[in-house]
């Protein structure tokens, strides 16, 4: 597996332990990003000649792609954007008006990323709706039991993470979005963590709205996804202008174009379409049942093995999907991770984007691992050892 990602033969020497920021990429992706530009380079729904309508056609095999891996009921609910956030901000910005009044109420948990936090956050404020935020775990990540008590008759939009990014927790969809819909509200999904790990219904978990990125799943930065259900999307107005979204512009007034099209203004990040299709082509490749158990074995052996070290602090627990969040007592993680650096380590340290966790963990940051495809046993052995010796080093100098 790892022979097919150029990057680990750049970087013979490194420890790549940081995939739940950004994964690397095959060399399957690379090809077609590079196929692209070679080849196929023609900007799409637009062109009136070969080149353009062999690229229209890639273009939009990707969206049919896309739909069957998440099992969408048709191709037309897959919008493409350039991340989860830019995802789930579409969502905010309007669907968020057209659902929501004063006195209702939105739904998050502390555990959210920011980009599933602050779009509810601003949406609230704007409408005059309430913005709830349900109580965390110990170990930081979504309490379920406590979401599901604060959904009533007035909230709208319950918004969360299937997998959150701090503890990598996985969340029980499912029963949340049957109560949510039962009081006539809607169910939005962050689903960056999830989409490179285990396996996505999005009809079987009931969601409304689905967002993930490409670069988590070992696709390109700049492209990702947002599945909505068709008539829902239908009723939501664009929020950018200009490029394919319209149907005619006249002096006063304007029409656009069907979903998904409506929601994307302007040309697309075509290449980076192309090399996402790679990316799920690659996906389909792998057996999830066996990736999930490799991972969960990584993730045990570094749980187990940074617990051997005093003054460790861990988040989560030994069903975090690929993810193992820790602190060293009396040492700031940013220093944890420099001296990991030192040793050819890669992890990310800090708020991870989910400052409202760390208050609630009465902590600045943690020092983040997160694995792959590509990861193995020597990995993790390589950042327990470094760990520990980060420990001795500041033992001596505290």
């Amino acid at each position: 597996m790892r022979e097919q990602f150029p990057f680990f033969a750049a970087h013979p020497e490194l420890t790549y332990l940081d995939s739940a920021a950004t994964s690397q990429k095959p060399q399957a992706v690379l090809a077609a990003l590079h196929d692209y530009y070679v080849e196929d380079n023609a900007n799409v729904h637009r062109g009136l000649y070969q080149l353009a309508y062999a690229t229209t056609e890639k273009y939009e095999a990707v969206r049919q792609q896309i739909a069957a891996h998440i099992h969408a009921a048709r191709p037309e609910e897959i919008v493409y954007t350039r991340s989860t956030t830019d995802g789930l901000n579409l969502v905010a910005a309007s669907f968020g008006p057209v659902v929501m009044r004063p006195g209702d109420e939105i739904l998050v948990s502390g555990a959210e990323h920011h980009s599933n936090f602050i779009p509810w956050q601003q949406l609230a404020e704007r409408t005059g709706a309430t913005f709830v935020i349900a109580p965390v775990q110990a170990d930081g990540n979504t309490d379920a039991a406590q979401v599901a008590q604060l959904i009533s008759s007035r909230t709208k939009i319950v918004a969360l993470a299937s997998v959150t990014n701090v503890a990598g927790g996985a969340v029980a969809i499912r029963p949340l979005a049957d109560r949510v819909h039962a009081n006539g509200g809607f169910m939005v999904v962050d689903g960056a963590q999830q989409i490179a790990h285990l396996p996505v219904d999005v009809q079987a978990m009931g969601a409304d709205f689905f967002a993930f990125s490409g670069h988590k799943m070992y696709g390109p930065t700049g492209i990702g996804a947002l599945y909505g259900r068709y008539d829902l999307l239908e009723k939501m107005p664009p929020v950018q202008f200009g490029g394919e979204m319209i149907d005619t512009v006249m002096d006063q007034d304007t029409t656009w174009a069907e979903v998904p099209l409506k929601f994307e203004a302007g040309t697309p990040n075509i290449a980076g379409v192309i090399g996402l299709g790679a990316a799920f082509d690659f996906m389909a490749t792998l057996d999830l049942a066996a990736v999930r158990a490799h991972e969960q074995a990584l993730v045990a052996r570094l749980r187990t093995g940074l617990a051997a070290i005093d003054g460790i602090q861990l988040y989560g627990d030994e069903a975090s999907i690929g993810i193992v969040s820790f602190n060293l007592t009396g040492v700031h993680p940013h220093d944890v991770a420099t001296i990991l650096d030192e040793a050819q380590v890669a992890v990310r340290a800090g708020h991870h984007c989910a400052q409202p966790l760390m208050a609630r963990l009465g902590v600045p940051a943690t020092v983040r691992a997160s694995v792959g495809v590509y990861n193995n046993e020597a990995d993790i052995d390589r950042l327990i050892a470094a760990v520990q010796s980060a420990r001795r080093v500041f033992d001596a100098v505290i």
